[in-house]
């Protein structure tokens, strides 16, 4: 079914986000800027290690990759530079490979018209499906998507489903003329040579820094796995996970996701504090869509959906 055919009824509403606060009064933010050379000099530690030590060089990765994903989004937000030609070209860069800064940035901010969250066809970060396309599906499509509404499941297969079906969707855009995709894809293509190039030179194996790569994706698929729930009210749709661990930091505070959808220009390090003096109004506004950490989403939907694949509120336009 095509996206012009259906319309959802879910009821759009005015996003009444309250006072923004003024985290554009520096020129670069410390915070962030420190974060990224921490993560450079994690990537860089783990290629010069020496031949045999790749399993340290994974350890010192994983979270060098997942952490720089984090900052990607930081960075397509505005931070840490107030320029926007300055924030680009430090996004460019991408040594996750997989996903170019100029494609998520796009999809990213269409990703932020609240009144489309977790919209099939409008929302490009939802895993939800129009149920007419759910029933025209096969059986063992069924159980890999039912598997993958598992925590267990997007953490596993995840990365290489939602990878594949990205490029996919990206190719039949670019074949039918959509230029700026293939330009952001052009773009990206400079940093993954150099990646590549630098790995070679390193006694890193190929195959491990790939895995490195894999695992980071799946890391931050436990971020975005319940970010959203499907409620007929926009402001009913995005979470609150009230973790300060180690995840909270990875994940640079957007585990606070209602915080950072209602202050979208709020850098990382202040959205802990401005959710904490404002708590009752943040939950009030997503309709109490809370969870107390990460621990307790790993015990609730390791081996269980946390909804189905089907969006529950999806009907044809004309039902």
């Amino acid at each position: 079914m095509q996206a012009e055919q259906v319309q959802a009824t879910i009821l759009p509403e005015q996003i009444d986000v309250g006072p923004v606060p003024n985290t554009q009064n520096l020129s670069f933010e410390w915070p962030t800027i420190c974060l990224l050379a921490i993560c450079a000099a994690l990537w860089i530690a783990a290629l010069a290690l020496p031949t045999g030590w790749w399993p340290l060089a994974l350890v010192l990765l994983i979270p060098a990759l997942a952490q720089h994903s984090s900052l990607s989004h930081e960075i397509l937000h505005g931070h840490p530079f107030r320029a926007d030609w300055a924030c680009t070209l430090l996004g460019l860069f991408q040594p996750g490979l997989f996903v170019p800064y100029l494609r998520f940035k796009a999809l990213h901010l269409a990703h932020h018209h609240d009144a489309r969250l977790t919209d099939p066809y409008d929302d490009p970060e939802t895993n939800y499906l129009d149920p007419a396309v759910w029933a025209q599906m096969s059986g063992w499509q069924r159980h890999i998507l039912n598997f993958n509404n598992t925590l267990l499941g997007r953490m596993l297969i995840g990365p290489a489903f939602g990878t594949l079906c990205f490029v996919k969707s990206d190719i039949k855009l670019i074949c039918r003329g959509q230029l700026d995709v293939a330009m952001h894809w052009i773009l990206h293509l400079p940093g993954v040579v150099l990646t590549l190039w630098l790995v070679s030179l390193s006694a890193l194996p190929l195959w491990a820094y790939l895995l490195a790569c894999y695992a980071a994706l799946s890391i931050l698929k436990i971020r975005t796995f319940l970010e959203h729930q499907a409620h007929e009210r926009a402001s009913g749709r995005s979470v609150v996970i009230e973790d300060r661990g180690p995840l909270a930091l990875l994940f640079l505070n957007n585990n606070l996701h209602v915080v950072h959808h209602m202050h979208p220009t709020v850098a990382w390090y202040r959205l802990p504090g401005l959710y904490r003096a404002q708590k009752e109004r943040f939950l009030r506004r997503n309709h109490g869509y809370v969870f107390a950490s990460y621990g307790e989403i790993f015990r609730k939907f390791l081996l269980r959906s946390k909804d189905p694949v089907a969006h529950p509120l999806w009907k044809p336009k004309d039902e």
